[in-house]
């Protein structure tokens, strides 16, 4: 993996939902909304309810409405743990 790029994980409690490498990431927490890019520093967020944006390498925006939970920041790698709701 390049270091311009990350590694992102999204994950249900059931499955894994999305996993690949992206140019960045954006979220809202309980702290406002955050933008991810490579060489972040280290971060560990509560997601509220709303929208998450993986901006892959291929070109592709997947989102993911989550109802809530958890974002993971270190080493070029994102990982999105929470319920996803229905669009």
């Amino acid at each position: 993996m390049s270091d311009s790029k990350l590694t992102v994980e999204v994950v249900s409690p059931e499955k894994r939902v999305w996993s690949g490498e992206a140019t960045s990431v954006s979220a809202r927490t309980v702290e406002g909304d955050i933008g991810i890019l490579p060489h972040h520093i280290p971060l560990l967020g509560v997601l509220v309810p709303g929208l998450v944006t993986v901006h892959a390498v291929d070109g592709s925006t997947p989102d993911f409405n989550m109802a809530g939970g958890f974002i993971s920041v270190n080493n070029n790698r994102v990982s999105i743990l929470g319920e996803e709701t229905a669009k």
